[in-house]
């Protein structure tokens, strides 16, 4: 985590985002949820899927959700991870206004613990909830640092300007271990059998939960990718890479997400997909290109 925070007098950057969701081509439901908002001290303002914005006096979250459970309660869930997102939101603007950074940790891990308990006490109480859970990631922006949460096999992908790119969370289940590990390689893992067994995730009947908190420096021109295992499935690293960095020119007009989303379900679309971009700007600059 970084250090505690100091005032900085580089002007505020901007972001622009565009996020997408689709059942695929095989759930008769998508289980996915997105989230994008912006909130000061006082106010919270849900964003639409596709948006620029400066990020003068406000912060940004952006998260995305998988739940899972039987019927209906997969949908159910994934929607309560990101509407009790919005609860604590204010709250964490002033901390981040007061410089206290060191803060943040406290805070996520707070609210994957309060999600935790609502979807394990829905569970308890009504049988069509039992044993539903979800998947959270999430990606909250101040002025120079993105914070992030996680739990699951949903990722975020961070793509700096000078190129390359990064898988910031781990996947919570034992072949995302032993691809951690140098025992599997990519298509290994995307192939091996037990590839959607979750060792952790909200509710799910799971008594004890350790999510991943972490921070990124970031710079104008930088990039992050917030997305479900269905995007995964569809699609290999070098690929997302490929559709948000160099798409190619039949689909280079289309916003990134629906880019990607498009490219997933073209090429499985056997899960839900989802997929959420979120690019920095200088301030006052011209957009990104693509």
């Amino acid at each position: 985590m970084p250090p505690d925070a100091t005032p900085s007098d580089r002007p505020p950057q901007r972001l622009r985002w565009s996020g997408l969701t689709h059942r695929g081509r095989v759930r008769p439901n998508n289980e996915d949820s997105f989230l994008a908002l912006t909130f000061d001290g006082h106010e919270l303002r849900f964003l639409g899927k596709v948006g620029e914005a400066s990020q003068k006096n406000t912060d940004f979250v952006f998260a995305v959700s998988d739940g899972m459970g039987g019927a209906n309660s997969g949908e159910f869930a994934s929607r309560i991870a990101v509407d009790r997102i919005t609860a604590l939101m204010p709250r964490c603007f002033r901390m981040s206004a007061m410089g206290l950074a060191s803060g943040f940790s406290d805070v996520l891990a707070e609210l994957f613990a309060d999600i935790h308990k609502v979807m394990l006490d829905h569970g308890r109480s009504y049988e069509e909830c039992a044993g539903m859970g979800a998947t959270l990631s999430l990606c909250w922006f101040t002025p120079e640092w993105m914070y992030f949460g996680h739990i699951g096999d949903s990722r975020i992908y961070y793509l700096p300007k000078e190129g390359g790119m990064t898988q910031l969370t781990h996947d919570h289940s034992h072949v995302g271990w032993l691809r951690r590990q140098g025992k599997l390689n990519e298509r290994e893992a995307r192939n091996h059998p037990l590839r959607n067994a979750l060792n952790q995730a909200l509710g799910a009947g799971h008594q004890f939960i350790d999510p991943q908190v972490g921070a990124v420096g970031y710079q104008a021109g930088d990039r992050f990718l917030i997305c479900s295992d269905g995007l995964n499935d569809g699609l290999w690293d070098r690929a997302l890479q490929e559709f948000i960095r160099e798409p190619p020119a039949p689909v280079a007009h289309l916003d990134p997400a629906r880019r990607l989303v498009d490219a997933a379900l073209e090429a499985s679309g056997r899960d839900n997909i989802t997929a959420l971009v979120v690019e920095t700007l200088p301030a006052g600059d011209q957009p990104l290109t693509p």
